[in-house]
């Protein structure tokens, strides 16, 4: 599963639409999607479908993925859910990767072509580019004849996870395919939209999510002599010993993916990994790029395994002492029935704290095969443990005034989203 590497395709396909004059990528959202709203409804009104693709629109970075992710909404219900969030910054100010935007982008496909995005791509981009191993939808990875496994690490263990369904969020980051199929979709980029002798996409397609949008920032890495860091239509643009890159990562349960190109030297890279759990899949393109450059051997692989070792060695001593905490029995302020109950976060919906036997857990509406395991460290404090590794741990502290629970913080891991939720108790 490549991830998020499926935004270049769902931005191609929409440029695509617009050379052909099907669209223009400047029409406001709420022509083709006329139901769509943000809670700063002047952004809403005036949101054009460029600003969906290079993720404009006030959000801060994964901003509502947890309501999302892996959760049994469709996608109507996703980009209703949208108008519920506050957005972090003032719309068009800053940039802030927003998956949902990219889902709302690839169900104008339908409305201007009369073909399903999944549709869409496979008639016009993957059969034109000889891409017959490639997948749009995650619905179909399990059924593959020749699939990877996705594993994560869980309790310090490497461990086989199911595969992730977010044909929800399609447009945004459900593509499976191979790096000999990618190697067509890279060949394509790099020459102006041709493969095997004919023009698949147009040219002026390809520029037009090459072409600058949002400033991220000044650019650099570890050893980078770049100057700026920006963003097109589904593309990272950046600049690499004088070379200008257009790259993207994905990063789905499982599975991390890169896709770099190096257009000045007619240089792809494909790395696929099938772990989520590596900087790998980074640490390799720099070293492949670095060799093509004639650049020194940097050791990338060291470095970046360097600040992978000091993130899981932070993470496993934080698990530990709260570990500890758990096995002291540290007394609730309140008797477990008292967190018990029904919860609601405008954003997410409904969550619910149940006793099972001795233990109290919380269980979602929106992702109703998952649930968190809640134990005391003392106070009205716990720790809960979610039955998805993907989701992580993390402290819950409920709110109590007057002998009564008002709400909890609810946090997920920061590979979902970064932003806490706030439920409150409603009965």
């Amino acid at each position: 599963m490549i991830g998020s590497n499926t935004k270049a395709f769902t931005a191609t396909a929409l440029a695509m639409l617009d050379a052909e004059k099907k669209i223009s990528l400047d029409d406001n959202v709420t022509k083709w999607i006329p139901q769509f709203k943000l809670d700063n409804k002047a952004a809403g009104e005036q949101a054009i479908i460029r600003d969906l693709l290079c993720h404009r629109i006030g959000f801060q970075t994964f901003q509502g993925d947890f309501t999302y992710w892996t959760s049994n909404l469709t996608r109507t219900e996703v980009i209703e859910k949208m108008s519920h969030i506050k957005a972090q910054y003032p719309f068009r100010t800053k940039w802030g990767y927003t998956n949902a935007a990219f889902l709302t982008a690839g169900e104008i496909i339908p409305k201007a072509s009369g073909l399903q995005w999944e549709e869409y791509l496979k008639e016009k981009i993957f059969t034109p580019l000889g891409m017959n191993s490639t997948l749009a939808l995650s619905k179909d990875f399990p059924n593959a004849l020749n699939k990877c496994s996705a594993h994560t690490m869980a309790d310090g263990k490497l461990v086989k996870i199911p595969f992730c369904s977010i044909d929800n969020l399609a447009a945004a980051g459900s593509i499976g395919s191979s790096v000999n199929d990618m190697s067509h979709w890279v060949m394509a980029q790099l020459s102006g939209g041709k493969y095997d002798g004919k023009q698949a996409i147009p040219a002026s397609a390809i520029a037009q999510t090459w072409l600058p949008h949002s400033i991220l920032g000044n650019g650099g890495k570890q050893f980078n002599t770049g100057h700026f860091a920006l963003y097109g239509l589904g593309w990272f643009l950046e600049e690499y010993c004088g070379k200008k890159v257009v790259s993207h990562t994905g990063g789905v349960n499982g599975f991390v993916t890169s896709v770099t190109l190096i257009p000045e030297e007619k240089l792809g890279i494909i790395v696929f990994t099938n772990t989520d759990q590596n900087s790998f899949y980074e640490a390799l393109k720099w070293e492949i790029a670095d060799a093509y450059l004639g650049k020194p051997y940097r050791n990338y692989s060291k470095v970046y395994l360097g600040f992978y070792n000091q993130q899981k060695q932070n993470d496993a001593k934080t698990d530990r002492k709260m570990q500890d905490s758990v096995a002291l029995h540290l007394a609730t302020s309140l008797t477990a029935t008292n967190y018990c109950g029904t919860y609601t976060n405008d954003v997410y919906g409904t969550m619910n704290v149940v006793q099972e036997g001795a233990e109290l857990k919380m269980k979602f509406s929106h992702h109703p095969n998952m649930y968190a395991k809640l134990e005391s460290i003392g106070g009205n404090r716990f720790y809960a443990t979610f039955s998805d590794p993907e989701f992580s741990k993390a402290i819950f502290p409920f709110t109590v005034e007057n002998g009564k629970v008002v709400s909890v913080t609810v946090k997920v891991a920061d590979f979902i989203e970064y932003n806490p939720y706030e439920f409150k108790k409603v009965k």
